[in-house]
C-alpha cells in the first residue's frame, strides 16, 4: 500500500492542533503502509478570505455548538487542558512563517516544533503571535542564536512569500478552513478531506486496515 497525506495546518485553529497530534500518534503505522505525511503551514485568515468562509464564532449558532464540540474533541483526543485563550483569535502570520522556515531548515524537529507552538497557545495560554513569547517557546528546542535566525527569516520577503504560496496551494485544493487534507491513494486518485474527525474516511480511502467504532449491545443480566 502507498499514498500521501498533505495536511494544511495553522496554529490558530484548535482542530489543527488536534489533527497534528493524531497524525503524530499514527506516524509509525502510516509509515508501515508507505503513506507519506507532509504537514504544510498555511495562513487560515487567507484561506477564509480566499474561499469566502467566515470563522465559526462569527455565527452565533456555530459559536454555541462549538462549546459542546470542543469539549467532546478534548475528551476524544485526550487533551483535557485545551482551552480558548482570552487573547484569541490571533494574527498567526509570524508563527506560521517561522514554521515555514523551520520546515525548510530543521525538518527533523519541524513537526514537534509545530505541536509545541500549538500546545503553548491552546494548553498554556501563550500568545505565540508576539515575537518575545514565540521566542520563549522556540527556545525549548533551539539555541538562542537559532531563535534569532528563525524570527529574522520569518519576517523576510522569502518566507512571507512561501507562506502565501502554501496558502494559495491549499485554496487551489479547495480549502475553506483548517485542518485541510489532500490525500492521494495507491490508485493515483486524489480527494480533499476537512476537519480533525475525518481520519477514518482517510484510512478507508487509502485502503488501510482500521477498526471502526462499534456499538456493543447491553450485557444480559446473569440469571440467578
Amino acid at each position: 500500500m502507498s499514498g500521501k497525506i498533505t495536511a494544511y495546518i495553522d496554529c490558530v485553529s484548535p482542530y489543527s492542533y488536534l489533527a497534528l497530534l493524531h497524525l503524530s500518534r499514527n506516524t509509525r503505522a502510516l509509515q508501515s503502509h508507505d503513506v507519506e505525511v507532509d504537514v504544510v503551514p498555511v495562513f487560515l485568515g487567507g484561506i477564509n478570505v480566499g474561499s469566502g468562509n467566515k470563522p465559526p464564532w462569527t455565527l452565533p449558532a456555530k459559536a454555541v455548538y462549538s462549546t459542546y464540540d470542543s469539549a467532546r474533541a478534548k475528551s476524544y483526543f485526550g487533551v483535557p487542558n485545551l482551552r480558548t485563550p482570552q487573547f484569541f483569535p490571533i494574527l498567526s502570520l509570524l508563527p506560521q512563517r517561522a514554521l515555514v522556515y523551520i520546515k525548510a531548515t530543521f525538518p527533523d524537529i519541524f513537526l514537534q516544533t509545530f505541536i509545541d507552538i500549538c500546545s503553548a497557545m491552546w494548553e498554556n495560554g501563550v500568545d505565540v503571535s508576539k515575537p518575545e513569547l514565540l521566542a520563549e517557546v522556540l527556545g525549548k528546542k533551539f539555541e538562542e542564536e537559532q531563535v534569532r535566525e528563525i524570527l529574522g527569516k520569518a519576517n523576510s520577503p522569502q518566507y512571507k512569500g512561501l507562506l502565501n504560496t502554501n496558502t494559495k496551494e491549499a485554496l487551489d485544493c479547495g480549502a475553506f478552513g483548517c485542518p485541510w487534507f489532500w490525500v492521494s491513494n495507491a490508485k493515483g486518485e486524489e480527494e480533499p478531506f476537512f476537519g480533525s474527525d475525518r481520519f477514518h474516511f482517510m484510512w478507508q480511502y487509502l485502503g488501510l486496515p482500521w477498526k471502526d467504532i462499534e456499538l456493543l449491545p447491553a450485557m444480559e443480566k446473569a440469571k440467578i
